[in-house]
């Protein structure tokens, strides 16, 4: 690996010549692999070493053929880099009654089911991406999570100031030039120059700075990046605080965890993940509080007027029994589509649906075709999911990912006819119609395993 000289004189600087060799060795070797698991997904795995500061994150001995592991594919796990899970140790201190949360550059999702899955029961997270096609990336990785309680927007920043104080959280994983990740990516390195570092830390404080307006008083803010300089780190929390208004909290973290704290001439606690200290990618973390106490009006949506001779659409009563509690959800019908949210949380979304972009909401549950109601991807992955009310078959490994390639599969005679939901290992993989002789494939096309050829060896968690 070679790195460019002027960050070599950087990070030398910032750390001394001593730590720099030791990081440089470090960024030598293999980087490391580590999966965060779904506790929402019933599945039995072997568990190897944990990862300190997350509850459910291991360390795996090798890579897995996650490409090619239909558990993967059906939301059991997330492969997500070890020092990033440490946004659960903020998350657990100061973050203990139900929250409206917002990821603001949420893709490609991994911060973003974590978050969900740490927020108290109560709680509504919105995960957004600035990006179209990746906000659809995203929108897959959150629904194959499974929770119900949650929205995927395509905005940028400054779309969310119509809302006002909106939010109790905020988790921002600003872009950055990216220096934590140049043993993981080698691209990063050839990207990176000063003039980009200067380019991202003024991108990071315009996104700030348009989001700041959407926290409410006393709110959190989450701040991280995956890289060392100053400027995109403790320079960058200094300005948050003398601008805007903040002040900085404190996690408490074990010394064996090897965590490195602030190296600017500031008293700000902030949490560095150096990959010659800790097992994981180079990573920046600080939490602020905003301050003042003033009351902010939290703009509210309004009920979506119809015209009056308008004859609702129907809801079939199937959708509401293919939910576990559907006493507690909403169903609307929007053009063919039959969605529900959790009902505590319907303002919520008018709200959003109102001012944003909304590729994804709640549960979609099924799709109207003429007399059937299609039931739907999302309700697959979901953990409101009543399986009492399908009807289901236990797939090979060899039919699981035949149907994960969206292709044609022909179940056993025994297999009962009409829509199958079809489980790989007890795990929910998607639907089928079974019309005997073949099963019409329903998994969504964009989600489908593009590679036509199978590894020597495959090794699945």
């Amino acid at each position: 690996m070679k790195l460019p000289i002027s960050f070599i004189n950087q990070t030398q600087a910032l750390l001394g010549e001593e730590e720099y060799a030791k990081l440089e060795c470090a960024l030598q070797e293999e980087s490391l692999v580590s999966i965060r698991v779904n506790e929402m997904k019933s599945f039995s795995h072997e568990e190897t070493s944990s990862v300190p500061w997350c509850s459910t994150g291991f360390y795996l001995n090798k890579r897995l053929t996650f490409t090619f592991d239909p558990l993967f594919h059906a939301g059991c796990y997330y492969v997500q880099e070890a020092s990033s899970m440490f946004v659960e140790q903020v998350v657990n201190k100061y973050i203990t009654e139900p929250t409206v949360a917002l990821d603001l550059c949420a893709a490609p999702g991994g911060k973003s089911t974590h978050l969900r899955s740490r927020l108290p029961e109560g709680s509504f997270l919105i995960a957004n991406e600035v990006i179209r096609n990746r906000s659809q990336i995203l929108a897959e990785n959150l629904i194959k999570w499974g929770h119900p309680d949650v929205a995927v927007t395509n905005n940028d920043p400054s779309d969310f100031s119509s809302l006002g104080a909106f939010f109790d959280l905020i988790l921002t994983d600003v872009p950055c030039s990216g220096e934590g990740m140049f043993r993981k990516d080698p691209g990063a390195i050839e990207e990176w120059s000063p003039e980009n570092v200067t380019i991202c830390y003024q991108r990071q404080r315009r996104i700030i700075a348009n989001i700041w307006p959407c926290l409410k008083p006393g709110g959190i803010l989450i701040y991280s990046t995956c890289t060392y300089n100053l400027k995109e780190d403790e320079e960058n929390i200094e300005w948050i605080k003398s601008e805007l208004g903040a002040e900085s909290l404190s996690v408490d973290i074990p010394e064996e965890w090897g965590i490195t704290g602030n190296l600017a001439s500031t008293d700000a606690p902030v949490y560095r993940f150096l990959p010659h200290k800790t097992k994981g990618e180079g990573f920046f973390l600080a939490a602020l509080r905003k301050t003042g106490e003033e009351e902010v009006e939290t703009l509210r949506g309004k009920s979506s007027k119809k015209n009056k001779r308008e004859k609702p659409l129907e809801i079939p009563q199937q959708a509401k029994q293919w939910l576990q509690h559907p006493e507690d959800f909403e169903l609307e019908r929007r053009g063919d589509f039959i969605l529900s949210c959790r009902k505590t949380f319907v303002e919520l979304v008018n709200t959003l649906r109102q001012q944003l972009r909304v590729v994804h909401s709640g549960i979609t549950v099924g799709e109207v075709k003429g007399k059937d109601l299609l039931p739907h991807q999302s309700l697959a992955m979901s953990n409101e999911l009543n399986t009492d009310q399908l009807s289901t078959y236990e797939l090979s490994y060899e039919q699981a990912i035949s149907y994960l390639r969206k292709e044609a599969i022909t179940l056993d005679i025994s297999a009962p006819r009409g829509y199958v939901l079809l489980q790989y290992k007890n795990v929910p993989l998607g639907f089928v119609k079974n019309i005997g002789n073949r099963a019409n494939n329903l998994y969504p096309q964009e989600w489908k395993i593009r590679s036509g050829y199978l590894p020597e060896e495959v090794r699945c968690l």
